[in-house]
């Protein structure tokens, strides 16, 4: 989609890099710098194969924000980390869960890394206070008037934004690496997931709240998947009208779906805010403008991190994606 606006899940694609790429790629010093190299090779991958105009790397600012945990505690819950464990006064070891995502101790600094790369070089980076970074995506893609947006990410969950109007926005999903990604609008979701068409990125939503993820901890309601899910929006247009239906028992709802949803009503009226994207997130920060930057924003800086963390080899490909005659 050239000249588009690109938005790319952060956490998502050095997440994929760092467990694509050996962590025996090191800087000079020895650190591991496999998740930035990755990550520098996916940009310049994606810029040349999609031509934007505009990119923003979405950052977690919160990636577990209260406003869904305390509709739902088990959002995510899996994946908290555990302090060491600690002695007390009785003597016994303990350990204490924090709500601090658990990320590999060789990944954790090469975000900064990453960030200050990106500093360097003049990508736009964005957050917001309180929000995850598909709620930073679903904000500027639907504030988004005059380009065509398309979103990179390995998370389905982000099919929910997927739109013809007022702009197309389209989700690439990578979640099988980059080589396989698949560029999803309301037609491939709808084709893809058997939800209607003229509303496919909410119905899909609607069907991830019905089949739920265990990913994110959330429990769904039981003895409904996928299919099953989808039949039922596809049938009573949306999650409100099918509920509606559930209620009465003289519907056609199934009576083993029918009594599931019923009972699991809190749930998901819960699911609604929990699942669905942001899509007025508050105070975006964005650090740098999202035009792609014809030369670097800081050449000094940039050299010293290409010399500092040996990524000579991937700045110089973002940078021939960028269409800069020379590095540093």
């Amino acid at each position: 989609m050239a000249g588009s606006l690109m938005l790319l899940d952060g956490a998502s694609l050095w997440f994929r890099s760092f467990f694509a790429l050996p962590e025996k790629m090191a800087s000079p010093d020895g650190r591991p710098v496999n998740a930035v190299r990755g990550f520098l090779d996916t940009i310049a991958t994606l810029v040349t194969r999609e031509q934007p105009t505009r990119l923003v790397v979405c950052l977690d600012l919160d990636w577990r924000p209260a406003f869904r945990t305390e509709l739902i505690p088990t959002y995510k819950a899996h994946r908290v980390a555990e302090e060491a464990p600690h002695t007390g006064d009785s003597g016994d070891s303990t350990a204490v869960a924090v709500d601090v995502e658990e990320v590999p101790d060789t990944l954790t600094p090469q975000v900064d890394m990453i960030v200050d790369v990106l500093r360097c070089v003049g990508i736009a980076t964005s957050g917001a206070v309180g929000c995850e970074a598909d709620d930073v995506i679903g904000t500027l893609a639907f504030d988004e008037t005059s380009d065509p947006v398309v979103v990179v990410s390995g998370d389905r969950d982000l099919l929910q934004v997927v739109a013809d109007d007022p702009v197309q926005v389209r989700v690439l999903y990578v979640g099988r690496g980059l080589a396989k990604a698949e560029m999803m609008g309301p037609v491939e979701v709808a084709e893809k997931y058997a939800v209607p068409v003229e509303r496919a990125g909410m119905a899909y939503a609607e069907m991830a709240m019905l089949r739920g993820d265990p990913s994110d901890g959330l429990p769904g309601v039981p003895g409904i998947g996928e299919k099953t899910a989808a039949k039922l929006i596809t049938e009573y247009g949306n999650l409100d009208a099918l509920q509606e239906a559930a209620a009465d028992d003289a519907s056609s709802v199934p009576t083993r779906s029918r009594k599931a949803l019923v009972a699991s009503s809190d749930y998901l009226q819960a699911a609604r805010t929990v699942v669905l994207v942001r899509t007025d997130a508050e105070t975006i920060d964005s650090t740098a403008d999202d035009s792609l930057p014809a030369t670097p924003a800081d050449p000094a800086g940039l050299a010293d991190l290409v010399e500092e963390l040996g990524i000579g080899g991937s700045v110089s490909r973002l940078a021939k994606a960028l269409g800069w005659p020379q590095v540093g």
